[in-house]
Formats: structure tokens, sequence, C-alpha cells
């Protein structure tokens, strides 16, 4: 484990082969276990970091509550063979404080997300930006899970020429169908029983296989079904977060369980109908 870019500089040179890299916020579970071990199949090294990155929350109180596990996140990657941890403060990845340039997202990031979480994926290309050149991985590992993110990270690494190329690996489901996430973990057993209309809705959306207001009046139905869901938003787009015609899309969903905010996706296939 390293923790500063002059560290990870030396570490970096004793890296073999193709280096992928797995850019979390630690506390660690069963999907970023499946990025791990994407990135070992297909990489000779494999780097994690471990970074709670505060330009990408919108309020303190959520950046504070954030879970920080330090210790069984370096238990689990050494169970999954992680080669080299980069685990940097924020003031090494921001000297001087907030930072007075930064990578902004464009018009893509006023949509889905953004509009609920304004700045934050600003937040997520800068830090990710920074990562890339520190890294300098030849692959990078993100989950499904944070679609918009991915299709961002994806277009980050094109139009600036990082050539770094941005692999997603799919959403990794409790039994129950519940997407994996750090923030799970707020959920009281009650949301969580409540919380699984998210899966359930997105499922119902993908089996009606009609037009695209079939399958979101399909979705919608399961959520209006359920008490106690905050839906922010359920949105139907191509893999490329474009406005669908046919063929080939993703159905997106943004709901609030109590206190607890929760995405999800799935893919599907927008047929003909009505």
């Amino acid at each position: 484990m390293v923790h500063t870019p002059a560290e990870l500089a030396r570490a970096r040179e004793r890296l073999a082969g193709v280096v992928g890299l797995v850019p979390t916020m630690g506390a660690l579970h069963d999907g970023h276990a499946a990025l791990i071990r994407a990135a070992r199949a297909r990489c000779d090294t494999v780097v994690v970091s471990i970074f709670v990155n505060p330009m990408q929350f919108n309020q303190a109180a959520d950046l504070a509550r954030y879970p920080r596990p330090l210790e069984a996140d370096l238990a689990r990657c050494r169970e999954l063979g992680v080669d080299l941890v980069f685990n940097p403060s924020v003031d090494t990845m921001y000297p001087g404080g907030p930072v007075q340039v930064w990578v902004t997202a464009g018009e893509l990031a006023d949509q889905l997300e953004g509009p609920n979480r304004p700045g934050h994926f600003d937040g997520v290309l800068t830090v990710v930006t920074k990562l890339f050149t520190a890294v300098r991985p030849q692959r990078a590992f993100f989950g499904e899970k944070d679609y918009q993110q991915l299709v961002l990270v994806r277009q980050l690494s094109h139009d600036l020429g990082l050539d770094v190329e941005v692999v997603g690996v799919g959403i990794v489901r409790d039994p129950d169908g519940l997407a994996l996430s750090s923030r799970n973990v707020f959920l009281s057993e009650d949301e969580r029983r409540r919380a699984l209309a998210l899966p359930r809705a997105l499922q119902a959306g993908r089996d009606s296989g009609r037009s695209a207001s079939a399958i979101v009046a399909a979705a919608r139905a399961v959520l209006d079904a359920t008490d106690g869901i905050e839906v922010e938003y359920l949105e139907l787009r191509t893999p490329d977060l474009r406005l669908p015609e046919a063929g080939a899309a993703r159905l997106l969903v943004a709901a609030r369980v109590g206190q607890t905010r929760l995405i999800d996706n799935i893919a599907v296939e927008i047929g003909g109908g009505v």
C-alpha cells in the first residue's frame, strides 16, 4: 500500500505488463470484488485505489457518514490478489485545498443523476483524471450499476486522449435481487424490503419486451404499487444515454427509500408495438 504520488511512482515502475486500475471509495463489497476479478483476468497487474473523494459529494453529512473500513478493505484486496493499493489522503489528492481547475462533464451530466447531484460528475471525472495520470493504467474497470458514470468516464478517456480502455463490469446483486451498494448498510429491514421494488420494476420493464412507452409503464406500475419509495427518475435511454428509438437500450431508476438514495439499471431491448 502506498499513500503519496512519489511512493506510487516508485511502485508503478515495478509493475509489469498490462496494468489494470479499479478505482474505489473503499467499503468494498462483492461488486468491487467482481471488478477486481475482471481486472485480474484481463491484466498482468492490478491496482486498486481507495479514496473517498470529497469533490463528488453534494452534502457534508453524506461525506461524513460514508463508511471507511480500511483494514477490512485491505484484507479483501489481499484475498483477491491485488498487487498495489493506492490510499491517498485528501491533502495528497488536493494539495492546497479545493482545486481551482477541474474537469467538467458536459451536457450529459445535466441529465438523470445530474439534477439531483449538481457537480457530482465534475468531481468524479476530475479525480479519475488524476488517478489515470498517476497510475498510468492501460485498462480501468467500472461497474455498470453507476451506468452514467461509466459512460462519462469512457467519454473522458476518449475526449482527453488518456489512452485508457474503460471496461464495464455487470451489476452484482444479492440473492434477493438488490444491487450491491455501500449505501445498502443504511437501510432498515423494512426499507430493504421496500427497496426490492427497484429490481422488480426493472425486470418488469425488461420482460414487457414492447415499445419504449410500454417498458417504462410496466416498470412504473411496480414502483407506484410500493409504498415508501420516492422515485426521482425512471428513464429509458440508448446504451450511450441518448433518447432511444428501437433496439438495445438501458432502463435506469433512482429513488429514495427512507433517507437512503439508491440507483439501479438494466439492459433492455425495445421491440415493436405501442
